[in-house]
């Protein structure tokens, strides 16, 4: 639940746009028959949010958005305290709270709070000389204590009852993350249990009881274990502690330090929360369907009872100047890269708006000077330039990953020399302008979902910006010219004032691991349910009717020349518009495809070469993206209407008329060489795509069926040219999602749309067949700390009638955190931060089904972890009440989902692959109202319990007991080559 990653935490500008109303400009508006000195509402003309802006007497405020897409609300509840706020002392303490808030109060998680309250008083005090102790044999006994006591109190805890409840009103995305400036909540719920919502929420925020504490510390121990297994969270981290030297960005990290994590203090915990999370110091931002006038009156009522109290604004000591380059090396088994920082000013400031556009103008992802003069030109792999803008500093990041042959310190002058471009301005007059565009661009598709608009509203709440501020950013942003940039560059990024982090591939000898001691299990009580919790699941909020696809009425079909498909949808809300060619071959149909696919963006034409071309399409509003996978092709156009003809020009060109060079040919071959290369350093690809495939279907499988290193290396120009240009001679399909209407679109693609009168026969594709799994143990030798654990059985063919019981099989057996594989093995046994089971379909009905279930540990837990996974997999607890909420899950999110837009033609294309005639939605729909317990016990039995199964365990061989893993089938040591197949 932590989001301390910076990859995770960057969220882009975004401008939204609702259907409330606005008010005349000047004006504060009062809520209907609520007195209007109390509940005024703020808003900004022109504010394509429409926000409202409240501030209850006791000082929460509420941001409420209204856009009625799908009968469904977004949710944040944001506190304005994070890790920066933690204690010196108890450093991941606000992380820590976060993860408790989800345990309960005195009403519900409890089945006697009178005798549960004695024994975690005990527990409080027990932590409290636990921390002070120390005497290492001491400790263990004092633990042994808190163990004990533990367990008594657990016997009268109900586990996971916020989330029973939150998946018995339907609510998706049950989550919260905690960064340097904030801690947030997250839910995603139908609009007809906002009432519920608002009740569970008030309750939650009430009152902190940390029950289940010492289980719950577990998780957060395997969390640093994993963070201290990934080597960008620690070059991220290298980095903020070299950009700040005082501010807490830098001094300490949101997860906490390893002896912190040992001491927890329960005391500390409460005075924390006591502290912050005060309506004063919160936000509730809602985003979606629904009235607002309504909704903030459900708020008042429910939230207008907490008690406000003073809370000290954040002060900190300003940082020194940087004034010589900091250096810093990370070693690890991931690709070597190397990261640039600077600090600046933080969110709002005009430093940080001036960068948003340096930003821009370095890399767009299209046209800016890295990724023409570094990707493009295949200089570098994947470099990239980031800003993150915190309340009280920003961080500027410009990184990438070096070709073959390449040093860390050649990388980095290559990137220092795109600043110096900056600097002697050295970039188009145009960019600036199309810079401009690109961020109204990313305005507008954000307009369309309601979880960019809400964190919109959250971040100008946490930050302190006035919402007039927010709207206008853009206006500000037009204003800057290039001589701002210019000036800007050359003052603000010397030769020396910056951090940089070469990230090398070796042994990381400096990682500790957090050591977990022992825990006996707890109990859970899943047959349990307080009297809170049993009045919110008999609730009867009023009824949304589901809502079906009619693939007849919804999509809409044309012919263009030569009998290709056009599959169609109106964008009826704004100017955008979405070109797919889809070719029904991949990888599996010819290993050369996909290098000539991949080429694709880097093609010239006779009169513009690649650079330029690129540089067209930025100028033009619009993106070509390009996707080969083992059985499609996708050749993607989106962007502004306006240049939808010049783009698709443009495009037709490139696949008709592209000029392959040997020049950029061979850098490209030389670097899919090194991202190989790479990917065998990638422990995420390792286990779920390599390891995987390997063990699904042999050391010939879709992973492995790829072209040669050497045929790699003998293609030529000449080949890959005609494969380009013979692409639009294949059959395929056209996606179109625009204003356009379907009359003009089609008579637009008939004449423009380059292809022959009669197309050619696809190669015929490579097929794999799952294998019949055996009692086998797969492993790989890999150096990292954590062991993961998948187990794979299989189950059979795919029947359209089992779709229904397997979504809610699931649904209640591995799907969230009210699923029995996360309240066994994460709630009562603590073996795992991340576990889950899904019983998979696939998506094409000629293929097979299999069970997959994962489980990360410790590898002094690893038979633990087997065993805990195994029992579960052949013998299914049972318990009622979460049968119910997951299968209330599963229908409120079918009664208030919505397919719109382009997902309609998604849906349609998916369930031809599956042979679907009909939305299955309406089929799960009802099957699910009529199934019991008993249904999904008896799916369990038929597919999954007591099946032989594979174990697929990635970790370092030293530190797995093998004898262990003999119990569970012959043990196999596969090498990276074994299952890469180069």
């Amino acid at each position: 639940m932590n989001w301390y990653k910076l990859q995770l935490l960057l969220i882009l500008l975004v401008g939204l746009n609702g259907n409330a109303q606005n008010k005349p400009a000047g004006n504060k508006i009062p809520v209907k028959d609520v007195k209007a000195s109390q509940l005024d509402y703020e808003y900004v003309p022109n504010d394509p949010l429409k926000a409202r802006i409240y501030t209850l007497p006791n000082g929460l405020k509420v941001y409420l958005s209204v856009y009625k897409n799908a009968p469904r609300i977004q949710t944040l509840i944001g506190i304005k305290a994070g890790s920066k706020n933690d204690p010196a002392q108890a450093t991941g303490l606000a992380h820590y709270l976060e993860h408790m808030v989800f345990k309960g109060t005195d009403k519900y998680g409890t089945k006697d709070w009178a005798k549960e309250s004695i024994e975690l008083q005990k527990i409080e005090k027990l932590y409290q000389i636990y921390g002070q102790e120390k005497d290492q044999l001491k400790r263990k006994q004092l633990y042994r204590q808190i163990d004990s006591v533990s367990g008594i109190a657990a016997k009268y805890a109900i586990a996971n009852e916020y989330d029973k409840m939150l998946a018995a009103i339907g609510a998706d995305g049950t989550n919260a993350s905690t960064s340097f400036d904030e801690t947030v909540y997250i839910n995603e719920i139908p609009s007809n249990q906002v009432e519920n919502f608002l009740k569970i929420e008030s309750e939650r925020f009430r009152k902190l009881v940390l029950r289940l504490f010492h289980t719950e510390l577990e998780a957060v121990y395997e969390e640093k274990n994993r963070g201290m297994d990934d080597d960008q969270n620690k070059v991220y981290e290298a980095a903020m502690a070299a950009l700040w030297k005082k501010h807490t960005y830098g001094t300490q990290t949101t997860i906490g330090t390893i002896d912190h994590l040992k001491n927890p203090s329960m005391v500390e915990i409460h005075n924390f929360f006591n502290k912050y999370y005060v309506p004063n110091n919160m936000a509730i931002v809602m985003s979606g369907d629904f009235d607002p006038d309504q909704v903030i009156k459900q708020i008042n009522k429910h939230f207008g009872g907490l008690k406000p109290k003073p809370v000290d604004s954040f002060t900190f000591t300003p940082e020194d100047p940087i004034n010589e380059k900091r250096e810093i090396n990370i070693y690890g088994p991931d690709p070597s890269n190397v990261n640039l920082a600077w600090r600046f000013n933080g969110k709002g400031s005009q430093e940080e708006e001036i960068l948003t556009l340096l930003t821009g103008i370095l890399y767009n992802g299209t046209a800016g000077l890295i990724d023409l003069n570094l990707n493009q030109s295949q200089k570098a792999l994947g470099c990239n330039a980031i800003l993150w803008p915190l309340k009280d500093y920003s961080l500027f990041s410009i990184g990438g990953q070096p070709i073959e042959g390449q040093s860390l310190k050649e990388l980095e002058q290559l990137i220092l020399e795109q600043l110096e471009l900056i600097k002697k301005g050295e970039f188009p007059d145009w960019m600036m302008d199309a810079v401009l565009t690109d961020i109204k661009l990313q305005k507008t598709k954000s307009l369309e979902n309601n979880g960019p608009r809400a964190e919109e509203m959250l971040n100008a709440f946490v930050s302190d910006i006035k919402w007039s501020d927010n709207v206008n950013r853009i206006e500000r942003l037009s204003k800057i010219t290039k001589k701002d940039i210019v000036e800007f560059t050359n003052k603000n990024f010397s030769k020396n004032n910056y951090v940089i982090v070469y990230k090398h591939v070796g042994e990381d000898t400096t990682v500790q691991k957090v050591d977990k001691p022992e825990i006996t299990p707890v109990e859970v009580n899943r047959d349990d349910a307080s009297p809170f919790v049993q009045k919110i699941m008999n609730s009867t909020p009023p009824e949304i009717n589901p809502v079906f696809i009619d693939y007849k009425k919804d999509i809409l079909q044309d012919t263009l020349k030569a009998n290709i498909p056009l599959i169609y949808t109106k964008n009826d809300e704004n100017k955008l518009f979405q070109l797919y060619f889809k070719f029904n071959m991949g990888n599996n149909n010819d290993v050369e495809l996909p290098i000539a696919v991949e080429y694709i963006p880097l093609c010239a034409l006779k009169d513009m070469n690649a650079e330029k071309i690129q540089q067209e399409f930025y100028k033009l509003g619009c993106n070509l993206d390009v996707y080969c996978d083992n059985e499609n092709t996708w050749i993607r156009l989106t962007g502004l209407n306006e240049s939808f003809e010049k783009s698709v020009n443009l495009l037709e060109n490139i696949l008709s008329e592209g000029v392959v060079e040997q020049e950029a040919l061979t850098d490209l071959k030389g670097n899919i060489l090194k991202t190989r290369n790479d990917a065998k350093q990638n422990k995420g690809l390792i286990l779920n795509e390599a390891l995987l495939k390997y063990a699904l279907y042999g050391p010939l499988n879709p992973f492995t069926h790829v072209i040669s290193n050497d045929e790699l290396n003998k293609l030529n120009v000449e080949q890959i040219q005609n494969k380009i240009r013979k692409l639009l001679s294949y059959p395929h399909q056209v996606l179109y999602y625009g204003p356009i209407d379907l009359k003009s679109i089609t008579q637009y693609l008939k004449e423009n749309h380059r292809t022959p009168e009669k197309l050619m026969e696809p190669p015929l594709p490579k097929q794999f067949e799952i294998l019949h799994q055996l009692k086998q143990v797969y492993a790989v030798d890999f150096d990292m700390k954590q062991v993961e654990i998948l187990m794979i059985s299989n189950g059979g063919n795919y029947i359209t009638d089992n779709v229904p019981i397997t979504f809610l099989y699931n649904a209640y057996f591995g799907g969230g955190m009210n699923g029995v594989v996360f309240q066994d093995l994460r709630e009562s046994k603590a073996l795992a931060y991340s576990c889950y089971s899904n019983f998979n379909l696939p998506n094409k009905k000629y293929k097979k089904t299999f069970n997959m279930s994962y489980i990360g540990s410790q590898a002094d837990k690893l038979n633990e972890a087997i065993q805990g996974m195994q029992s579960l997999l052949n013998e299914m607890p049972k318990s009622n009440n979460s049968f119910l909420a997951s299968k209330e899950m599963l229908l409120q999110d079918i009664r208030t989902r919505r397919i719109t837009k382009s997902e309609k033609i998604f849906n349609y294309l998916t369930a031809v692959d599956l042979g679907h005639t009909t939305d299955i939605r309406k089929e799960i729909f009802e099957k699910v109202k009529n199934y019991s317990l008993t249904d999904v016990d008896k799916f369990h039995g038929e597919n999954i319990k007591n099946k032989p199964n594979s174990l697929l365990i990635l970790g370092k061989k030293e530190k797995m007991d093998i004898k262990i893993l003999e119990q569970y089938g012959p043990v196999k040591f596969l090498s990276l080559t074994e299952i890469f197949g180069y």
